[in-house]
């Protein structure tokens, strides 16, 4: 009888487990302040390309994500607001704590902001050395990369290394959107592939 129950518990833990893991391949969970935030669209996957679309740099030449990346390894660090303490920091980490990187690989920070806050941003911040690219128009980023927040429309918190192909080697996408990724661990992975 102890048998038979323990198996049956086992097995309905095993079930629970494997249906967790399999819903957390599907999409990631995102928070802000401990609430639960809807992430919508095709999540990214380690080892693929990113999606293929185009967005506005701040000159507002179009880059297409897949093509333009090939060649250089590159580091994109992914902010819900660039006019945000939390995106300020990571921008800044990205382009002045990157010791070196950003001669040897390429720096990339995408948003919903508009070009023209991006481009601002950088000329006050002083910022020279990060291609800022916008998902403003219709958040084509965000739903091919299962980032974009449904309840504000932004894009949630994240840092990918792509190789020399443009492949992703490395993503963290942060639990919640108040805290910073961990761009040592991204920056150590961008010198591995260099």
């Amino acid at each position: 009888m102890k048998k038979t129950i323990s198996l049956i518990l086992f097995s309905f833990i095993t079930a629970a487990l494997l249906a967790t893991s399999l819903q957390a391949g599907i999409t990631f969970n995102v928070t802000m302040g401990g609430k639960p935030l809807t992430l919508t669209g095709e999540p990214l996957k380690i080892n693929q390309p990113l999606p293929d679309v185009q967005l506005p740099d701040t000159g507002l030449g179009m880059v297409n994500l897949q093509d333009a990346f090939k060649g250089k390894v590159t580091i994109v660090s992914i902010v819900p607001s660039i006019d945000t303490k939390v995106c300020e920091k990571q921008t800044h980490i990205l382009s002045e704590e990157n010791k070196g990187l950003d001669e040897t690989a390429r720096l990339v920070t995408i948003s919903r902001d508009l070009p023209f806050a991006q481009k601002r941003f950088a000329n006050e911040a002083n910022i020279h050395n990060i291609l800022f690219l916008s998902d403003y128009r219709e958040a084509t980023f965000g739903k091919s990369s299962g980032l974009l927040i449904d309840e504000n429309r932004l894009l949630a918190r994240a840092v990918l290394v792509l190789d020399k192909d443009g492949v992703i080697r490395y993503m963290e996408v942060v639990p919640d959107l108040g805290q910073l990724p961990d761009m040592e661990r991204a920056f150590d992975t961008a010198r591995s592939l260099t």
